[in-house]
């Protein structure tokens, strides 16, 4: 096809699978850390720093527009670790009031610089559901490197990630600082959110940290599996979607991403091996097989033990 041929798409298709991978990793992180809410939250929180960081500087220039969404992201975890430790307010209400606030706050900014000469044809409004089309190579650098520094965080520290999610008491035992562990979190999801604005937008990104990990988790109970599942699920939900977006004339590569990554998600609900619902079946059917047969021929099936094993 002709598309394929461009360089500019090629590109682009790069930049998007890297994101994938990048989020679909990190994704996992926040899976286990329980804090999929929080994507959602520092995602639409990221909306009011693009657009300031666009006023300020009067162009679209996407390294600094990520600069201006990571500060206003960090500004809205801090504000909720503000309302979360110094009121009665729980962590979930917390997060519900700054993600809208915030992106309240963004749409206000976006109808106020739509409204001028430079803000009407900025393009900034392809940050709400994400246009791939519309970056340039300089882009699809910054989303590249980025993407690949929030990688090589996990996977350099893959063993210490490991230990701080599911043992923190243990980690802070080894001597692991947690506290740092805990900023370089918050600065991995805010990066990761932040390069896939332009092509996912706000309010879709969050859907690309969350539904790849949980995709992935219906496979495996294995740590590292499911990291590298999650990576898969989310490089080609991101190909694909930007693929698929690209077929039309202005057609949001948020979307598509989204929905690519959800049939992943469906396909694993059926058939994953295991919490799949097929696979739940086919075991419950199994176990009321064996409970109907008589009791001797039960205690002969290979792990059933006999009532005196069992003493």
């Amino acid at each position: 096809m002709a598309i394929l041929a461009s360089a500019n798409f090629q590109w682009v298709l790069l930049s998007t699978t890297m994101l994938g991978i990048a989020a679909g990793m990190f994704g996992v992180l926040a899976y286990w850390k329980k804090q999929s809410l929080m994507s959602d939250t520092l995602s639409h929180a990221a909306l009011p720093g693009v657009i300031v960081a666009f006023m300020i500087m009067n162009e679209k220039n996407l390294f600094l527009l990520v600069v201006g969404a990571a500060c206003s992201a960090l500004l809205g975890a801090w504000f909720i670790h503000v309302i979360r430790s110094s009121t009665r307010i729980k962590e979930d209400t917390a997060m519900g009031m700054i993600l809208s606030v915030f992106f309240g706050a963004g749409m206000v900014l976006l109808t106020i610089v739509n409204r001028t000469a430079s803000g009407s044809q900025s393009g900034l409004d392809t940050f709400i559901f994400g246009q791939a089309a519309s970056m340039v190579r300089q882009d699809v650098y910054t989303m590249t490197a980025l993407a690949l520094v929030v990688i090589m965080m996990i996977v350099i520290a893959f063993k210490e990630w490991k230990i701080y999610l599911f043992d923190l008491q243990f980690a802070k035992g080894l001597g692991l600082p947690t506290s740092l562990m805990h900023i370089f979190y918050v600065l991995g999801l805010v990066v990761t959110i932040v390069i896939g604005i332009q092509a996912v937008g706000v309010i879709l990104m969050a859907a690309l940290l969350i539904i790849p990990a949980v995709s992935a988790r219906y496979w495996t109970h294995s740590f590292k599996v499911m990291m590298f599942l999650s990576a898969i699920f989310g490089g080609l939900s991101g190909a694909i979607g930007t693929f698929v977006s690209a077929q039309g004339a202005n057609w949001p590569t948020g979307p598509f991403i989204v929905l690519t990554a959800t049939a992943f998600f469906l396909v694993s609900l059926v058939f994953g091996r295991s919490h799949g619902l097929l696979t739940e079946y086919f075991t419950y059917k199994k176990q009321q097989k064996e409970l109907a047969q008589p009791e001797d021929e039960r205690t002969q099936l290979p792990g059933v033990l006999s009532k005196e094993g069992g003493r």
